[in-house]
């Protein structure tokens, strides 16, 4: 099959999000003028080491982009397994003055060098400064960049000086309503390590 995304799929539902996976979710959580907000993202990944940078993609002009926008400012809660049904309770399409962090019953800590709330027991949380909103084709599709400036990591979670995703197991987005939970981590040194 073939198909060019402008002319559609003939397919029941799109397979886009189904063929890019699995994809690591960013809970970013916010506070703004009505309050703090938490979300779960699919877009999301990291885009640089040095200094460390991440990306998130909105589809819509969601209450995390408004309060982006009005702070500059936003944090990114890495989701456990553990906190998968909660997870998606902060997907609902809730009121701006809801807070999701009490609708969905997740605790919630303050942020070190971000006026932010964060997911307190995150496996890990990035804080983050705003570097840009980039407004990309197609109406309200919007790409969200910040520097990393705090991470928070649960000490549960380091063994032996390294993070280890397997003490937590992380949540994937596949396609359509699908997940997947990372349960095994296999090794392979590069080839210039061997």
């Amino acid at each position: 099959m073939f198909y060019r995304p402008a002319q559609g799929h003939g397919l029941p539902h799109n397979p886009f999000n189904a063929i890019v996976t699995p994809r690591p979710i960013g809970w970013i959580s916010t506070r703004g003028p009505q309050g703090d907000n938490l979300a779960p993202y699919s877009f999301f990944n990291a885009a640089a080491y040095h200094p460390p940078q991440v990306t998130f993609a909105s589809t819509g002009v969601k209450d995390s982009l408004t309060n982006i926008r009005a702070t500059r400012v936003f944090a990114v809660n890495v989701v456990a397994e553990a906190m998968f049904h909660a997870m998606s309770a902060t997907s609902a399409a809730l009121p701006p003055e809801v807070d999701e962090f009490a609708h969905a019953h997740v605790a919630k800590a303050e942020c070190s060098t971000i006026h932010c709330p964060r997911v307190a027991d995150a496996p890990a949380t990035l804080e983050c400064d705003l570097i840009d909103i980039i407004q990309m084709r197609g109406q309200d599709n919007f790409l969200i960049l910040g520097e990393v400036t705090g991470v928070h990591l649960r000490d549960d979670c380091l063994v032996d000086g390294q993070f280890d995703v397997t003490r937590f197991n992380p949540v994937a987005r596949l396609g359509y309503r699908d997940y997947s939970i990372l349960r095994e981590v296999v090794t392979l040194p590069r080839p210039d390590e061997a």
